[in-house]
């Protein structure tokens, strides 16, 4: 399963929806909802707003942001797969006084207007994605001036501060997605779709790097911080 080829990442993503969330909650030991609580505190939603979660998934982080943002808001969740939307239409769906909808686009190419958004948030999609330069230069195009976004995804310890430490970090990722993730995932049946997470991983953009895109798309202030010792990275962004 190759990076960065999106339709095995949407072939991907449609065969593991039914069982995203339970492996999310086992594979991070439930940890995924606080990094993404972390990410959405920083991105600080409000009453009014109009905000995106790219590559949405099931929809988890668009619930949380659609909250913050009610009554007179909206948040608009965009993903290429549609087994996830489905189960993110699903789960709405429950709550229907949520300011939340969800469509089918390409995070490269979303077809919504310039600065359509006060805010925007991505997790575990950048690295998905076949050109993150240009995944950052979508995402700056879709941003108000002053807007805010934010990315969670794994984070590429090379790009840390001390070698020995980032060694250290490295060697307790590999071993994490070999002999915890890999297996795990094996259990139900899907054993290549989560190998595919190391193989992604190698060619993701260390945070300097990121910092870097990032400034090269245009945003004003760009953070790229470290959580849970350094094995995910927080992306924060001012247009």
């Amino acid at each position: 399963m190759k990076p960065g080829d999106p339709a095995a990442v949407r072939d991907l993503f449609e065969a593991i929806a039914p069982r995203y969330d339970l492996l999310n909650d086992l594979l991070s030991f439930g940890l995924h909802r606080f990094w993404k609580r972390q990410a959405i505190a920083w991105l600080r939603p409000s009453p009014g707003q109009r905000l995106l979660d790219l590559c949405c998934g099931t929809g988890d982080l668009a619930l949380l942001l659609a909250e913050r943002v009610r009554p007179s808001g909206a948040v608009l969740g965009l993903d290429v797969a549609e087994a996830p939307l489905a189960e993110a239409r699903r789960r709405a769906a429950e709550r229907p006084w949520l300011p939340l909808s969800f469509r089918s686009a390409d995070a490269l190419a979303t077809g919504l207007g310039d600065g359509w958004a006060d805010g925007a948030a991505m997790a575990y999609g950048l690295r998905n994605l076949a050109d993150p330069a240009a995944g950052l230069q979508e995402l700056r195009r879709l941003l108000r001036p002053g807007g805010r976004a934010v990315v969670l995804d794994f984070n590429r310890p090379e790009g840390s501060p001390g070698l020995a430490a980032a060694r250290q970090v490295a060697a307790f990722q590999r071993f994490y997605l070999r002999q915890l993730v890999v297996p795990a995932a094996r259990a139900f049946g899907l054993p290549e779709h989560y190998a595919y997470l190391e193989a992604s991983l190698r060619q993701f953009p260390t945070g300097p790097e990121q910092e870097a895109l990032a400034r090269h798309a245009g945003f004003q202030r760009v953070r790229h911080r470290p959580l849970a010792a350094g094995l995910m990275g927080l992306l924060e962004l001012v247009a």
